[in-house]
């Protein structure tokens, strides 16, 4: 049996730049200015590793209380822009069609609860669905831990899952999990970028893999 595991923020719901405005403005409220595409080619990650990879970027060590105090601040500004979410298109439609057909799918995500349960919501997901969130696990993509742990849940074996995802820091975690990987171009980055992190198919959207799901082999 195979089975999909979804990332959740630009790969089913329409969250990334709204992430990149909060983390921009929670990093400006401490004096510590930084260009959206550089926050944007960071989304994926876990709040202490983005954290980290924004010191690199500004030139200065983020202390472990900044970094906290940070992800908080982004938390609720987050919330704030963003309190309704969208689902991507194809994306609600995408879902209903592998429970109707009986394909087993989970979400691994390096979102926290309270800021995805909108998100969830906003998918018309059923109370069963198996949701792996960064509280779940010790480390975050590009640690392998999300997408092994939803496996496991699953009962699913790792080399039996499809990780879909928007980022390299999916595709990355998936490789590092021994799962093949589809990309989407909904989370901004470019299908050459997902090809060379190691999607094995690149898609526009949700709605496209809806689509080809026969090409996964998931299909009879």
């Amino acid at each position: 049996m195979n089975a999909l595991i979804f990332d959740l923020d630009g790969t089913l719901v329409d969250t990334v730049y709204a992430h990149v405005l909060a983390w921009q403005r929670a990093l400006g409220e401490i004096g510590l200015p930084i260009d959206g595409w550089r926050i944007h080619r960071r989304i994926g990650m876990s709040g202490g590793l983005f954290a980290r990879g924004v010191a690199r970027e500004v030139g200065r060590p983020i202390t472990d209380e900044e970094a906290r105090s940070l992800q908080e601040r982004h938390g609720r500004i987050y919330r704030e822009l963003l309190p309704e979410r969208r689902p991507l298109p194809g994306a609600v439609r995408l879902l209903h069609r592998l429970q109707e057909v009986g394909i087993t799918f989970g979400i691994a995500t390096s979102g926290r609860r309270p800021e995805i349960d909108e998100s969830l919501r906003a998918l018309e997901l059923p109370d069963d669905v198996t949701v792996v969130e960064r509280g779940d696990v010790l480390r975050a993509k590009p640690e392998p831990d999300l997408f092994l742990a939803c496996a496991e849940r699953l009962g699913i074996r790792a080399a039996d899952c499809f990780v879909v995802g928007d980022a390299v820091w999916d595709l990355l975690a998936a490789r590092r999990a021994g799962m093949l990987s589809v990309g989407l171009l909904s989370g901004g980055y470019g299908a050459d970028e997902l090809g060379r992190a190691g999607a094995f198919r690149v898609y526009r959207d949700a709605a496209e893999l809806d689509e080809s799901l026969d090409e996964l082999g998931l299909l009879p």
